[in-house]
């Protein structure tokens, strides 16, 4: 056993060897601790394991490491002063070369996995497109920590991500009702796999992401073992160390918000594969605080990523074929990359709003604008299509706008949350503007791009609004003309600002009535703008096979955002200029409109062509019409 011990100390000053360590079997469990790396003190130990936390190791540095009866597992228990100071057992395998006797270790290269096996993944994502292109980065870092392999059902995974929203009562239902579901295939692990409901290799770690972890984190963990980590919207770089956490015994949990993490350097694993549009994160976090938002205290202040970081990544979706980018934030026109300011000690020059709006923060540095950001996209991808989501109305300028109207790849649709049409109750929400001044932003937007098309996120039943309240909503809807609209019957939301200083006294009923309200004015609303495209020539982007006639028929976007449909025949091919083809996912096709369902478009399809050939087309049509008028 002596010359074990020697052979084996050996080994573990040496680098750039893996090996495989075995133990005489009557050693059930053995305690070796390492002094400064060089000496070795073992001992025979109890099965029974206790972790302690040895203050003296701060200054000796040492550390204890449990080596289990089944060393071909290679488990190990350790105990740190800190992740940053100590190595851990992983540190010393591969740096430990053959010098033992054969009878006591076998020497031989292991690959990684074999050594430390990774998990398969499952993951969910509920909440807004912010949430989808999270998941992306989370699966990047994981695979990056050498977790590669998916699964498409939660019953063959080892690890469940499920990443969450916070917005509203419903959407925490929902992942209430799957985390009951995760904890039965956790509980029950040996009986599923018994009768092949399961194949996952352990029962699975269930991982907590996103907005509802940040809100509900003390609420997840406690509940009854269900869920082993809460990771928030901040701190998903941290997921590898919180995993490992659970092998101890421990759950782990980082929440913490950050004022500067936007994952510029990570490439996203995309979920969609083959995908003809994508998403792209730009900044991360809102400074608005209205008060039915609970968006500031889950995503935190707003941070923008740089440009050129930006640039890279949809250059690399070019690559692969992306035809149409939709840029992501909380508050995406807020958009603001100070990374190139010499000096922020300085004060900066006042940040423009829309006119006639407020807005309780002050930007205290001005860098690039979202304006800034859509040109430098327009110019360098002049053949790929650009969208955002979501903006505030305040953050408006008119700079934004001229970009809008002027670059043809920057789609002619706006996002523009009203939220409620009466200025009492938008006073009370904390927007920054009133009844009048958005239906000014409105005309504003409609005289600088005619053919805009604008949607909207509307409120029912906010603290204390009034049937007159609601019914300047229903006219507001019916005087904007919007072609598309989210709608929801309130939730009080904790932290809030309308949490602290409100009551939510509108019952429930009334919140519903005023919603089934409120749709029937927007589906009046919303059909005239699809009418008024009838007779009317549309570049749609062809993204696969519509759904109701998947044989027959393809389906796309316009410009505007409106679904559009039309008979998959052959048609010129203005690409190539070599005949006819069908159309494919990825082209953009010319469409005379036909028909309108007041929820879509229907068309004739008449050429394949590329984004610039079709407005310069239409550009040149447009002067010579005006030259004979």
């Amino acid at each position: 056993m002596a010359s074990s011990l020697s052979s084996l100390s050996t080994m573990l000053s040496q680098p750039h060897r893996a090996v495989r360590i075995k133990f005489p079997k009557q050693h059930s469990s053995l305690n070796v601790r390492f002094l400064s790396s060089k000496f070795l003190e073992v001992q025979s130990t109890s099965y029974r394991i206790r972790r302690r936390t040895p203050v003296a190791l701060r200054r000796s540095s040492t550390f204890s490491v449990k080596i289990s009866r089944n060393f071909s597992q290679c488990h190990s228990r350790i105990s740190l002063p800190s992740k940053d100071q100590i190595p851990s057992l992983r540190d010393f395998i591969p740096k430990a070369t053959q010098t033992a006797s054969a009878s006591d270790v076998q020497s031989e290269p292991v690959m990684i996995s074999d050594v430390m096996p990774r998990g398969r993944i499952y993951h969910e994502t509920y909440g807004c497109q912010m949430n989808v292109n999270d998941m992306e980065i989370v699966l990047s870092i994981m695979k990056n920590a050498g977790y590669t392999e998916s699964v498409e059902v939660p019953e063959n995974a080892e690890i469940i991500f499920i990443n969450t929203c916070a917005i509203r009562d419903n959407a925490e239902l929902k992942v209430w009702q799957r985390l009951n579901y995760f904890w039965f295939l956790k509980r029950q692990w040996k009986s599923n796999v018994a009768t092949g409901r399961s194949q996952s290799a352990h029962p699975p770690k269930v991982v907590v992401l996103g907005c509802m972890a940040e809100r509900l984190k003390d609420k997840i963990l406690d509940a009854d073992k269900m869920v082993d980590v809460v990771c928030g919207p901040d701190a998903y770089r941290d997921l590898p160390r919180l995993l490992e956490e659970v092998d101890y015994g421990q759950k782990g949990i980082n929440t913490l918000l950050s004022l500067e993490e936007t994952y510029a350097d990570i490439n996203p694993v995309r979920i969609s594969k083959n995908s003809i549009s994508a998403f792209v994160s730009v900044m991360r976090g809102c400074n608005n605080m209205c008060s039915f938002c609970i968006v500031p205290f889950t995503r935190g202040r707003e941070r923008s990523r740089p440009v050129e970081s930006i640039v890279k990544e949809v250059a690399e979706l070019w690559k692969e074929g992306v035809k149409e980018v939709t840029l992501l934030g909380q508050n995406v026109n807020s958009y603001n990359d100070t990374s190139g300011v010499d000096n922020l000690a300085e004060p900066a020059v006042s940040w423009e709003l829309s006119d006639g709006f407020s807005s309780m923060c002050k930007v205290k540095h001005v860098g690039l604008r979202f304006a800034d950001l859509l040109d430098r996209l327009a110019i360098e991808f002049p053949e790929m299509r650009f969208r955002y989501t979501s903006p505030h109305p305040k953050d408006f300028p008119d700079d934004l706008l001229y970009v809008m109207r002027d670059k043809y790849n920057i789609c002619k649709s706006i996002h523009l949350p009203a939220q409620s049409g009466s200025s009492a109750v938008l006073e009370r929400m904390r927007r920054g503007y009133t009844r009048e001044v958005y239906l000014d932003l409105v005309k504003k937007i409609r005289d600088i791009i005619p053919d805009m098309g604008i949607s909207s996120d509307f409120i029912c039943g906010f603290c204390g609004e009034t049937e007159e309240d609601h019914k300047d909503t229903l006219s507001l809807v019916k005087t904007v003309g919007y072609d598309m609209a989210y709608m929801f019957a309130y939730s009080m939301r904790e932290k809030t600002h309308a949490h602290r200083k409100y009551v939510d006294d509108v019952p429930e009923e009334v919140k519903q009535r005023r919603l089934t309200e409120l749709i029937e004015a927007f589906r009046g609303s919303t059909g005239q703008c699809y009418d008024t495209k009838i007779g009317t020539l549309q570049l749609v982007l062809v993204e696969g096979p519509n759904k109701r006639a998947p044989d027959r028929e393809l389906i796309g976007k316009s410009d505007r955002g409106h679904r559009v449909s039309f008979i998959n025949l052959p048609i010129p091919d203005k690409v190539d200029n070599n005949g006819k083809r069908n159309p494919k996912i990825g082209d953009y096709v010319e469409v005379h409109i036909t028909k309108s369902t007041r929820a879509s478009l229907f068309g004739e399809a008449v050429a394949i062509t590329k984004l610039s050939s079709f407005y310069n087309t239409s550009h040149e049509e447009a002067v010579a019409f005006a030259s004979r008028t």
